[in-house]
């Protein structure tokens, strides 16, 4: 619970790289999360080349803090995998929350910055990174140490519960 209700969403990294068994544990993380059927659609592509984080800023408006960030990692949905159409959506986003949520745990800084189903950004991020088409990117998560100091915002709230019915 703790590192749950911690995260929060970090947009300023120090020039710290964050270590490759770090991202290990990032990817471990991601791939214990809930998957439909265990289908298990979800591909990562790791980037730490800041050529290639530079230029996902030229398409990406609210993708700024890459040019910081040590490195991001892009969850992908492989469309080819998919048991049941759609789901890989659920999937990913559950991978994306257990790698924001590791980070925290980590004492890394990370954010999720959507990119589909904007039909030009997924496009964009396929050219940049050589995505086959059957492979949707659905956010990248810049990582890094944190170079700002954030407060959790609470966001609990009784108006949004119901019980057994609306």
């Amino acid at each position: 619970m703790k590192n749950i209700l911690n995260r929060k969403s970090i947009r300023r990294y120090t020039n710290r790289p964050v270590e490759d068994e770090l991202i290990k544990q990032l990817l471990r993380a991601a791939m214990a999360a809930p998957s439909a059927v265990n289908e298990q659609s979800w591909e990562f592509v790791v980037v730490k080349d800041k050529k290639i984080l530079n230029s996902i800023t030229e398409i990406h408006p609210y993708a700024q803090m890459l040019k910081e960030a040590s490195m991001a990692i892009i969850v992908c949905g492989d469309e080819n995998k998919e048991v049941f159409k759609g789901f890989w959506v659920e999937d990913c986003s559950a991978a994306a929350e257990n790698i924001l949520i590791a980070a925290e745990s980590l004492g890394l800084g990370a954010v999720w910055v959507g990119v589909y189903p904007i039909e030009e950004r997924v496009k964009a991020l396929q050219n940049i990174l050589l995505l086959p088409e059957n492979i949707k990117p659905l956010c990248i998560v810049p990582v890094g140490y944190p170079g700002e100091e954030k407060q959790p915002v609470n966001r609990y709230d009784e108006e949004k519960i119901h019980i057994n019915k609306w």
